[in-house]
């Protein structure tokens, strides 16, 4: 049997590291004929529905974001305060209460767009992959198609519902995850463009600087983090965490966090070298804190 000289063999390592994280991703099952089941605790981008061979449970959508407006602790305000300031709306109304509840509205909207949307049987691709965000509610990814064949991420996004955000993956129609982040993305430019949504009442003169300020509180949060004695003792499987419990692991924000996700499966630590934004030098910082099991 013939082996690779060294140098090949270091090429051969190179370009599977160089790999994106979804080639191993687990495979989309399809569930057809599915129907929404109206709570009061949904979201545009969660929610509760049936399928007639997987009973009840509640999907997350891939790549897609829509604005809080059930906010019942300290993790919901933070969270409507980053999508405010992203929408460039933090100042929409003179009043600050009034502003809050103004953005809440459009996560009303989304609600209710996304009960249209399917009030039709519609069909579900998912891998079942855990979607828990604060790690108390069981959710799972997944891509919706409407009875008229559209991607319920796309109608949230180009009606100014929804930002482009989250965790991504191939497509059902095989689109690779980084071509449906981009598509996402041009969507949502569209959207702005057109003032759709959310997106009329921004104020594009002061988005910038919104976006700047959350940017810094985001690195500033990170650093006080990053300085403190929180990560002692803190040991995380990066095939299971919650996205909130990821976010508590050495330099990782939320953005970063959902790529972690988007990634999984991993088979060994080295593995998320291959996630964008982790490299070496943070991947030695994340290991002690890294406890693997592959199902």
């Amino acid at each position: 049997m013939l082996l690779p000289s060294p140098s090949l063999f270091k090429l051969l390592l190179v370009f599977l590291l160089a790999l994106p994280a979804v080639v191993f991703a687990a495979p989309l099952g399809k569930l057809v004929n599915c129907t929404l089941i109206p709570t009061d605790w949904a979201d545009g981008d969660s929610f509760l529905v049936r399928s007639p061979t997987k009973g009840e449970f509640t999907v997350r959508l891939y790549g897609a974001d829509c604005l809080e407006w059930h906010v019942t602790d300290p993790t919901d305000e933070r969270r409507l305060r980053t999508q405010r300031r992203y929408f460039g709306i933090t100042g929409a109304l003179p009043a600050p209460r009034a502003a809050i509840a103004l953005a809440k509205d459009f996560g009303k909207s989304a609600t209710d767009e996304t009960r249209r949307a399917l009030s039709k049987p519609f069909t579900i691709h998912t891998s079942f992959a855990d979607a828990r965000g604060d790690g108390r509610h069981k959710r799972y990814y997944a891509f919706v198609t409407t009875a008229d064949g559209r991607d319920l991420a796309e109608i949230l996004i180009s009606k100014g519902l929804a930002r482009a955000f989250g965790v991504y993956r191939e497509t059902p129609a095989a689109r690779t995850s980084a071509d449906y982040r981009a598509y996402l993305a041009d969507l949502e430019l569209q959207a702005a463009k057109r003032g759709a949504g959310v997106w009329a009442n921004t104020d594009w003169e002061k988005l910038p600087a919104e976006r700047q300020q959350q940017r810094a509180e985001d690195e500033e949060t990170q650093l006080a983090l990053d300085s403190s004695h929180t990560f002692v003792g803190l040991i995380l499987d990066p095939n299971t965490a919650a996205r909130d419990d990821l976010m508590k692991l050495p330099g990782i924000g939320e953005g970063l966090a959902n790529r972690i996700i988007g990634g999984r499966p991993y088979h060994a630590t080295t593995d998320l070298l291959k996630v964008s934004g982790i490299g070496p030098a943070t991947l030695k910082k994340l290991q002690p804190h890294l406890e693997l099991t592959v199902r």
